[in-house]
C-alpha cells in the first residue's frame, strides 16, 4: 500500500535530519519579503497558531512557516508539510524526495524555485514535528482552515494542480480511499489537477510495484507542465 505521507520509520541505521531550534522571525535571507500589494506571504510567515502544539511534541520546535509562492504562478505544487530538513532550509524540499519530484516534474531547480511560475502550497506551512517514534505528525488541519482560502484565491492563474500525497488529493479534490486508486483515476481531474504518490524513499517500493505510473503518468505530466510553464 502506498504512503500518502511520510509516517514509517527510517531504515535501521539512517540519522534522523536535525531540527533547527531556533527559529528566525523574519524570512532567510535571499527570499523576498511582501509583494506590493500582497501582504499575504508576510502574514502566512508570522503566523504562530500551532506553537502550543508543535512545543508538545517530540521534537519540541517552534514555527517557521515555509512560504513559496506569487501571484501569477501557474504552476501549483501541493504537497503534505515540510519535513525536518526544509523545516532546517527554509526552502521546500530541499530533499531527496524533492529531487524525485523534480525529475518527475522535468524542471529544474532554477525552475522549480521561480516563485512567479511555481507555487509551493503544502497542506500545512510548518514541519508537523515528530512523535515518540521519531515518525512524522500528519500536517495540523487549522493550517488549511486558516491560510488555504485566501491562498487559492490569490493564485487565481493556476492552470495545473500536482497534488503530492493523500492529505492533497482529499483537500483538493475531495477523494478518499486508497491512494493507489485517486492515482490511477488521475484521467478524471485532467488537464486542471493530477493526484501523485508522495516522492519518499518510502514509496520507491510501490513505484516497483506499479510501473504504469511511470510508463504512462510521467510522459504526459511532463510534456503539461511544460505546456503550462512556457
Amino acid at each position: 500500500m502506498v504512503c500518502g505521507h511520510n509516517v514509517a520509520k527510517p531504515p535501521a541505521g539512517a540519522q534522523s535530519p536535525p531540527v533547527t531550534k531556533v527559529i528566525p522571525e523574519a524570512a532567510p535571507e535571499g527570499e523576498p519579503g511582501t509583494d506590493p500589494g500582497n501582504d499575504l506571504p508576510d502574514r502566512i510567515r508570522a503566523c504562530r497558531i500551532c506553537s502550543q502544539r508543535f512545543a508538545a511534541t517530540a521534537t519540541a520546535h517552534a514555527p517557521r512557516p515555509v512560504v513559496w509562492f506569487r501571484p501569477g504562478a501557474r504552476l501549483l505544487i501541493a504537497g503534505q508539510a515540510p519535513g525536518a530538513r526544509v523545516h532546517a532550509s527554509g526552502r521546500p524540499f530541499t530533499d531527496p524526495s524533492g529531487d524525485r519530484l523534480r525529475d518527475w516534474l522535468g524542471i529544474d531547480a532554477a525552475t522549480f524555485y521561480d516563485r512567479s511560475r511555481v507555487a509551493v502550497v503544502p497542506m500545512a506551512f510548518c514541519f508537523p514535528g515528530y512523535d515518540a517514534r521519531k515518525a512524522d505528525l500528519p500536517p495540523p488541519p487549522v493550517c488549511a482552515k486558516t491560510w488555504h482560502g485566501p491562498v487559492m484565491d490569490a493564485l487565481d492563474r493556476i492552470e495545473l494542480k500536482v497534488l503530492v500525497g493523500a492529505h492533497a488529493i482529499r483537500w483538493h479534490l475531495g477523494v478518499k480511499g486508497p491512494l493507489t486508486d485517486a492515482v490511477r483515476a488521475w484521467r478524471d481531474h485532467w488537464p486542471g489537477a493530477i493526484p501523485l504518490p508522495h516522492p519518499s524513499w518510502r514509496n520507491t517500493a510501490w513505484l516497483k510495484r506499479n510501473p504504469w505510473f511511470g510508463d504512462e503518468v510521467l510522459p504526459v505530466l511532463r510534456a503539461r507542465v511544460r505546456e503550462v510553464l512556457e
